[in-house]
Order: structure tokens, then sequence, then C-alpha cells
């Protein structure tokens, strides 16, 4: 699992991670598909009374098909997902996941890390929510 970088996505926010078997990187064809759907998921306006504008997105580059999980923060303390899947020769087909599924160990993993992250750059941090700190803080680890 590595941080693969962070995107703008009109004005959303969001830390872009890859997933690929052992010994190989995510596909950029893989990685521009999961920005592209993530842009189309995203609620509007990005920033409001419940939503800060950042998130995380996980594209996961499997054998039989490419996941994305797009993650964005809203309520406070409250994360919200839109899971997508599509064939792995095909990952611009990506569309809503047709099952009822979170994430795999190792896409939750992510979610884990940035859960904690939140908490440290935005609900406990005693001068007020973080959010550069926040995006600042990234996850990698060989899973």
């Amino acid at each position: 699992m590595n941080f693969l970088r962070s995107a703008a996505l009109g004005d959303w926010v969001v830390k872009l991670y890859g997933l690929a078997p052992r010994g190989r990187a995510v596909r950029a064809t893989v990685a521009e598909a999961a920005l592209a759907a993530a842009q189309r998921v995203l609620p509007t306006p990005a920033i409001s009374s419940d939503r800060y504008g950042v998130g995380f997105v996980i594209a996961h580059d499997a054998p039989r098909l490419c996941y994305v999980l797009t993650c964005w923060w809203a309520e406070e303390n409250e994360v919200h997902q839109r899971m997508l899947s599509a064939p792995a020769d095909r990952p611009e087909q990506l569309a809503p996941h047709p099952s009822d599924a979170v994430g795999c160990v190792w896409e939750l993993s992510v979610t884990d890390f940035e859960r904690r992250a939140w908490i440290t750059h935005v609900l406990a941090n005693p001068n007020g929510p973080d959010i550069d700190g926040y995006l600042a803080q990234e996850y990698c680890d060989d899973v």
C-alpha cells in the first residue's frame, strides 16, 4: 500500500493510495480512472456546514477487478464511502460495486490510518482542526 499523491478534484482535496499484488505497482490507468471516478461520486459542494472538502481514495489494482474506494469526512467524525469496481482490463468502466462489501483488510488498513490521522489533527487537536496537518500525514506500508 503506497501513498501515490494528493489530488485536487474541483474543490475537493484527496489523498490517493494505491494497492497492487506484491511486486507490482498500481497501473497509471487504474490510478487515473480512480481519480476520475472519485470526482464523479464526491458530493457537492465540497465544503459545507457538514463537510470539510477532504478525503482519501484507494485504487486497488487486483488481478480480476479494479476497486476504488472514495472516502470523505463529514459531520465532524464520520467517514463516508462509495465503492466502485470494474474488470481489471477496463478500469475506465468503474461503476458501483454490486455487493455490500466495505473493503478488504488491506484497504481497511488505509481507513484505519486515516481515522487515526483525523482524530489527531481534527478531533483531538487542542488548537482546533488542522486540515493541512491531516493532509500532510501519509500512509505507506508493505502489506
